[in-house]
């Protein structure tokens, strides 16, 4: 059950265009519409927004980078403590 509200303003053709869209694809109201497209919408950004793909190549380079590394430095743990700290992951 929904608990909160979104009041938004459209132009006219964007709204009569998405009713049309709503009806089209069966769903019973325009609300029902926006909230599909916006869970699905919003699904997709943040799955783009935490993650990321690498070629196998660049990966490679990556492991191979990160096993030669020295232990971090001063500065570096400093930077790391801050990130925590700024709620940072």
């Amino acid at each position: 059950m929904a608990t909160t509200r979104i009041d938004m303003r459209l132009d006219e053709a964007v709204k009569v265009a998405a009713e049309k869209a709503a009806a089209l694809t069966g769903m019973k109201s325009l609300t029902e519409y926006v909230v599909r497209l916006i869970e699905k919408d919003a699904e997709q950004v943040i799955r783009d927004h935490e993650s990321i793909t690498l070629k196998d190549d660049v990966f490679d380079r990556f492991i191979t980078a990160c096993d030669a590394a020295e232990a971090p430095n001063k500065n570096l743990r400093e930077a790391m403590e801050f990130a925590k700290e700024q709620g940072i992951q």
